[in-house]
């Protein structure tokens, strides 16, 4: 199964400019991100989808893959199928955040295991993490997710569901996707929903619309960086020495 990891890095961000380039204990947060996903057992083929000169000339400099991308996408899926026309033979594409330096190559072979077996009903991969913290179960950052029985995702809210009488079992996010690339093709298509703008949450217009998301548990969540703040919680772990 030919698999195509697609890193959107944008250089532009409100609350940290130039992230993608920032020095994380000698090495840029795009390096970091691309050596970290290059160590999947399971991804065939990998780039950076950039609208910026100076992160294409980095990646090259650090001999990745790159390639030119329009400014005017709105998000990450808009990008990766820009790129998916420059490759031929993909089965798979998985959409890897570029501001976690810290993901691990389990997380994506995770995902990615979801279509082994060649199941057609998987139509998206994500995954998804139990929630252990009351702080992240009202925390409307934390994007929580009902499942059914086959763990296919049947939605995505920023507020606390189910509705807790008492106890219950609740799951948060974990924001990598992987799509069949006929899928892929399929949702760039659609139009925004009202429950997707009510939520901000782009997955809301791909379940309205029939789609499968089908999840994977897992026990990992590494940060992400959104602003400076965040770089130092990254330090601190590759301080430790979980490089």
């Amino acid at each position: 199964m030919r698999v195509l990891g697609i890193i959107p890095s944008r250089y532009e961000s409100t609350r940290f400019p130039g992230k993608p380039l920032v020095d994380i204990m000698g090495k840029s947060m795009i390096q970091r991100v691309y050596e970290q996903a290059s160590k999947s057992s399971m991804i065939t083929d990998l780039v950076v989808a950039t609208d910026d000169q100076r992160i294409y000339d980095h990646v090259k400099g650090f001999g990745g893959e790159v390639v030119m991308t329009s400014k005017d996408h709105q998000n990450g899926t808009e990008r990766c199928g820009e790129v998916i026309q420059y490759y031929d033979d993909i089965v798979v594409v998985i959409n890897i955040q570029g501001d976690e330096p810290l993901i691990q190559p389990q997380q994506l072979d995770l995902v990615l295991e979801l279509f082994a077996d060649d199941d057609a009903s998987v139509e998206i991969g994500t995954l998804v993490k139990r929630v252990d913290s009351e702080d992240d179960l009202n925390n409307p950052n934390r994007i929580k997710v009902v499942l059914d029985d086959d763990r296919n995702a049947l939605y995505f809210s920023r507020s606390p569901i189910p509705y807790r009488k008492s106890g219950g079992e609740f799951f948060k996010h974990i924001g990598i996707y992987a799509w069949r690339i006929e899928v892929l093709e399929q949702l760039l298509e659609l139009q925004p929903t009202e429950l997707e703008k009510l939520e901000s949450l782009e997955q809301l217009r791909w379940l309205f619309n029939g789609f499968n998301i089908r999840t994977a548990e897992t026990t990992i969540e590494t940060p992400n960086i959104d602003t400076p703040e965040d770089l130092q919680k990254v330090l601190q772990v590759l301080g430790r020495g979980n490089s």
